[in-house]
């Protein structure tokens, strides 16, 4: 896994699982793969990571063997984007601590604005093999 970008996102959320059909939608080179923080790769990489486990309210990208989380994990995957979404990347200047405000106002808020699911997203057969199991 040491070679791959996983994305890992709340599996209940649909927030997140938006979030993860954008980015399927748009990454056509296949950079990403995709794993649920509630899944057992998603734990595996946390753990290892010494990252809490039990925080599901927080986005991760884990690329190259390390691990980014929040916003600054937005960003990395928005600058792998194509044309024009790359350009949110010009953000990573703005010190992670402030992004970070908006981020966990809208992690916080999530669930009631756009609800959340009984169990983690299940890829269809199409997506499968972009998903760690």
């Amino acid at each position: 896994m040491m070679n791959q970008s996983v994305i890992i996102f709340d599996g209940v959320c649909n927030f997140c699982n938006s979030s993860v059909n954008f980015i399927m939608k748009r990454d056509v080179e296949g950079k990403f793969m995709f794993t649920a923080n509630q899944s057992e790769a998603g734990q595996k990489i946390l753990k290892e990571n010494n990252e809490n486990v039990e925080n599901i309210s927080t986005f991760f990208l884990y690329e190259k063997g390390v691990i980014y989380s929040k916003s600054t994990a937005a960003l990395k995957v928005a600058r792998q984007l194509p044309f024009a979404w790359n350009l949110l990347y010009g953000l990573i200047i703005i010190p992670a601590f402030l992004r970070d405000i908006i981020y966990d106002f809208i992690a916080a808020n999530r669930y009631n604005w756009f609800g959340k699911k009984e169990s983690c997203r299940i890829p269809t057969p199409v997506e499968r093999a972009r998903f760690l199991n």
